[in-house]
């Protein structure tokens, strides 16, 4: 008997206008389930969004994106993501919707409509002093209408799993862990060229640690520059995310202690890119205080990069036991740790077990678990 094909939507917000976080885990989880012949995959977004990370989708046959039909404003578009889609899901026969970014439509449960959300992490509610109290409000409510209207949860890592638990009152049968895998552009060895090239555009130091991330207080990067401060004078730090006020706290301090020369804080740095930046660096550092996983871990992993993190219980799952975990206040600890992995090299012991440690994260058992939670719960549909 011919297995029936599964037609699955998505919330796909994030995915065709977030460059980083949540839009790079849709956009790699979908171009990961693409190659499976059993399902169809249905992308729900109130916008078409960036034409560049729309790119970065395989777009094959089994891929459909589905918009508003009738909602022409800011409002109605929110209001469509938010409630009226449940219609459309119906209307387009779907046997599951996942919620990629901690959110479900009001109202799934009463259509009969199977639903999974992926839950990254609940740091609004660990540290709401990160967040306006308005946001922290919104967040929280949306969290606790998605619990009552989820089936399953999906969280991205032990450790959020716990949080759910805990902060969500929620039983531990209805969550299953599956984490994340990285875009497999990290796992291809960037030619000479391409090495060639980002160092020139981006006028790349000879040695750097780098970092890559939002540039914001949760991660904490200016600990880093103030190890920098205690380290060897030819080492540079060079940081790739997305520019936040607290980035110009950054930058002055670097500039008042004289560091400027030794800090690179690139931005708008295009996807395409980064292979070879990660792969032509000494070292990586991520420094955060607190995250739902860490994928640029996994990311610097596959680059063959020694890797140096805090001691956020989630980046112990996502660097394993070949990582060097710092506490996010201690500079002279991290400058420490920092000069070690350097001195270490690349082709060190430390950097091969990094790799081997990722593997577990691979697309193959990733989309496996998901693609079987998927049938599970499209099963028990009324």
């Amino acid at each position: 008997m011919e297995e029936r094909i599964l037609t699955i939507g998505f919330d796909a917000k994030r995915v065709v206008n977030n460059a980083t976080g949540l839009g790079n885990y849709g956009r790699t989880l979908i171009n990961n389930l693409e190659a499976d012949e059993g399902l169809r995959l249905r992308l729900y977004s109130p916008v078409e969004g960036n034409p560049k990370l729309i790119a970065q989708l395989h777009h094959r046959e089994r891929l459909t994106f589905c918009y508003p039909q009738h909602a022409h404003t800011r409002l109605g578009r929110d209001w469509w993501r938010l409630k009226s889609m449940v219609t459309d899901l119906r209307r387009d026969g779907i046997d599951l919707f996942h919620g990629l970014s901690g959110e479900l439509p009001l109202g799934i449960r009463r259509t009969g409509v199977r639903s999974l959300v992926t839950i990254h992490d609940l740091i609004f509610l660990r540290h709401p002093e990160w967040y306006h109290p308005l946001d922290v409000r919104i967040y929280s409510w949306k969290f606790r209408r998605t619990l009552r209207e989820a089936d399953h949860i999906v969280a991205i890592s032990e450790l959020t799993k716990r949080d759910i638990i805990e902060l969500g009152g929620v039983d531990a049968g209805r969550i299953s862990v599956v984490y994340q895998d990285c875009d497999e552009a990290f796992k291809r060895i960037a030619t000479a060229q391409e090495r060639q090239s980002v160092r020139r555009c981006y006028e790349l130091p000879e040695h750097y640690i780098l970092s890559v991330g939002s540039i914001e207080e949760r991660k904490n990067v200016l600990l880093v520059v103030k190890a920098l401060e205690l380290m060897d004078a030819g080492v540079h730090l060079v940081v790739v995310g997305r520019h936040t006020p607290y980035t110009d706290q950054v930058s002055a301090y670097a500039a008042s202690h004289g560091m400027s020369e030794r800090v690179h804080i690139l931005h708008g740095v295009p996807f395409h890119d980064l292979p070879a930046i990660y792969q032509e660096a000494s070292a990586f550092v991520y420094p955060s205080r607190y995250e739902g996983f860490g994928i640029p871990i996994i990311e610097a992993a596959y680059s063959g990069l020694p890797i140096v993190a805090g001691t956020c219980g989630c980046l112990q799952e996502a660097g394993g036991p070949s990582a060097l975990y710092v506490d996010p206040d201690d500079a002279r600890g991290m400058a420490q740790a920092l000069t070690k992995v350097l001195g270490e090299g690349k082709r060190s012991r430390r950097s091969r077990d990094g790799r081997r440690y990722v593997e577990r994260f691979a697309t193959e058992k990733v989309t496996r678990q998901m693609t079987e939670l998927y049938q599970e719960l499209a099963a028990q549909r009324p």
